[in-house]
């Protein structure tokens, strides 16, 4: 009997490994300047990205991010506590919270360069601005739906205001924070690379950039390969961040799906 890890992994990955090999053996006789050879991208992600480049531009765009994520979900989940717990207070600045959701991030990316320079500030401040709606709006809402009963219960048991709120209101909020962080990392991610095509001299955008204006077609397509797995690794630490953090929800999920199956 196959083990559940197993049989997890294996239905996760079969496609994706299907797919790659359809991939490799299609292009292995390609000679076209825009599509090469898997394994010549493959080389080329290798050779830029775990020696070359390694230092001189993926770490720098993997500690903007991390800085940038952080102080988005700092703000998001904070603010969206205390609008979500202050609804009146939260009616008045909705109009505000949705006009400035309604702004794509990037579009404030001049202002930003005008504000802030072309620094590791600037690309902070535009993943911030960028992603922090979906982590901030989920809050909100998941503050707002816990069970009014469940509230008074604490209220009764004479649970201070901030036992209250870190024993009852954050955990029972907690799937919907998961949800809109996750949206906002897959935000991050893409603000990330847009934000170091402005005026930067490093960083995995400004490479693939740089790789594009030189026709350097396999790195240009192993930078691409590079993203794509950065997202997966980071969507897959995140679920499990949240599998250890919520386990009861993932447990309940399973049990609806088995439910309705």
């Amino acid at each position: 009997m196959m083990p559940r890890w197993s049989r997890a992994v294996l239905t996760e990955l079969w496609l994706p490994v299907l797919l790659v090999l359809l991939w490799w053996f299609a292009s292995a006789s390609s000679t076209s300047l825009y599509f090469p050879p898997l394994h010549a991208s493959i080389e080329a992600l290798h050779r830029d990205w775990f020696f070359a480049h390694f230092r001189s531009d993926l770490v720098p765009s993997l500690k903007n991010l991390a800085v940038g994520y952080l102080l988005t979900l700092l703000i998001g989940i904070s603010a969206g506590t205390a609008l979500g717990l202050l609804p009146s207070f939260e009616e008045v600045v909705r109009p505000i919270v949705e006009f400035l959701r309604s702004v794509p991030g990037i579009t404030l990316l001049p202002l930003m360069v005008v504000a802030l320079g072309l620094g590791d500030s600037m690309r902070v401040g535009t993943i911030v601005i960028a992603a922090v709606w979906p982590t901030l709006l989920n809050t909100i809402d998941g503050v707002r739906s816990v069970d009014l009963v469940v509230q008074d219960v604490a209220r009764s048991l004479r649970l201070s205001r901030g036992k209250r709120l870190r024993r009852v209101v954050l955990p029972a909020a907690a799937p919907q924070i998961f949800a809109g962080a996750r949206t906002s990392l897959s935000i991050a991610v893409v603000v990330m690379v847009v934000t170091e095509s402005v005026g930067a001299t490093g960083g995995i955008g400004y490479f693939l950039l740089k790789a594009e204006q030189d026709f350097d077609i396999a790195s240009m397509w192993g930078t691409i390969i590079l993203l794509g797995l950065l997202g997966y690794i980071l969507n897959s630490a995140f679920r499990a961040v949240e599998a250890l953090t919520i386990p009861w929800h993932r447990a309940r999920s399973a049990q609806g799906r088995k439910a309705t199956a």
